[in-house]
C-alpha cells in the first residue's frame, strides 16, 4: 500500500496504547515511518519487543496494564522522560470477545469496561495538560463498527465502543479552546492476526462480504492511514468528528 507523506508529523511525539499487536501495531509503524517518535504502551512483552525489534531507534515500548489506571498515570509520566511531551494520543487498546447475556456478572461487567472503556479518558488526562500548555494536540480515540451493528454475543463490548464515541464529542468540545482536536475511528472487520485465528470462519467471511460493499478485507494498515491523516496538519480543521472504515459495511 502506498503511504502518504505528513511532513509536519516528523519529529511530533506519539503515544500508542495497546501498540504491540494488529491494528495497534500498523499504527506504531506508520507513525514510525512518518519520522515521530512514538513510545507504544502494552501488556504483551514478547509481542511488544518483536515490534521494536523491527523498527528504528524512534520507537519504544513501555511495559503497561491499562487496567490499573494507577499504573497508567505513572506509566504516562514515565514515557514522558524517553522523548519529551506527547503531541498525538492514539486511545487503541481494547479486547473483544464475546459473551452471553445471562452470562454476564457485575463483576465481569466492570472488567469489560476497565479493558474496553476507561483507560482512554485516563490517558487523555494524562497527556492533556502538555496539550494545552502547547496549544495543540491531537487525541484520536478507536472505537468500533461493533455497536452501530449490533454485534451479537458482546453486549458489554459494543456498550463501551458506544461510550468511546460520546467521549470523543464531550473531550472535542471541553479542549477545542486550547487547540486539541479530538476524533475518532470506528474500524469495520479488520483482518489481524487474532481475528484470523478467533473468528473468521468461512461463514462469516460470507457475511463480512455480503454487509460490505467493498469485497475485500480491511487490512490493519488500511485503519492506520486516516489515523496519520487525523494527527497530521491536514486535519487542523478537523475535530469532535467520528471517521468509518468498514468497507461500507454500517
Amino acid at each position: 500500500m502506498t503511504e502518504a507523506i505528513y511532513p509536519d508529523l516528523r519529529g511530533k511525539v506519539v503515544a500508542v496504547t495497546g501498540g504491540a499487536s494488529g491494528i495497534g501495531a500498523a499504527i506504531v509503524a506508520a507513525f514510525s515511518h512518518q519520522g515521530a517518535s512514538v513510545v507504544f504502551f502494552d501488556r504483551d512483552e514478547a509481542a511488544s519487543q518483536t515490534l521494536l525489534a523491527e523498527l528504528g531507534e524512534n520507537v519504544a515500548f513501555q511495559h503497561l496494564d491499562l487496567v490499573d489506571l494507577e499504573q497508567l498515570n505513572h506509566g504516562f509520566n514515565a514515557a514522558v522522560e524517553i522523548f519529551g511531551p506527547f503531541d498525538v494520543l492514539v486511545n487503541n487498546a481494547a479486547h473483544d470477545d464475546r459473551h452471553r447475556i445471562e452470562d454476564v456478572t457485575p463483576g465481569y461487567w466492570r472488567e469489560r469496561m476497565a479493558i474496553n472503556l476507561d483507560h482512554h479518558f485516563f490517558a487523555a488526562q494524562a497527556v492533556i495538560p502538555a496539550m494545552r500548555r502547547k496549544q495543540k494536540g491531537s487525541i484520536i480515540n478507536m472505537s468500533s463498527i461493533a455497536w452501530r451493528v449490533g454485534l451479537p454475543n458482546a453486549p458489554a463490548y459494543v456498550t463501551a465502543k458506544a461510550a468511546i464515541e460520546g467521549l470523543t464529542h464531550s473531550l472535542a468540545r471541553e479542549l477545542g479552546p486550547s487547540g486539541i482536536r479530538v476524533n475518532c475511528v470506528l474500524p469495520g472487520f479488520v483482518r489481524t492476526k487474532r481475528q484470523i485465528e478467533n473468528w473468521l470462519t468461512p461463514e462469516f467471511e460470507t457475511t463480512v462480504f455480503a454487509s460490505q460493499c467493498l469485497k475485500r478485507f480491511i487490512e490493519p494498515e488500511n485503519v492506520a492511514a486516516p489515523v496519520l491523516m487525523l494527527a497530521s496538519d491536514c486535519a487542523s480543521a478537523i475535530t469532535n468528528q467520528t471517521l468509518v472504515v468498514d468497507a461500507g459495511w454500517s
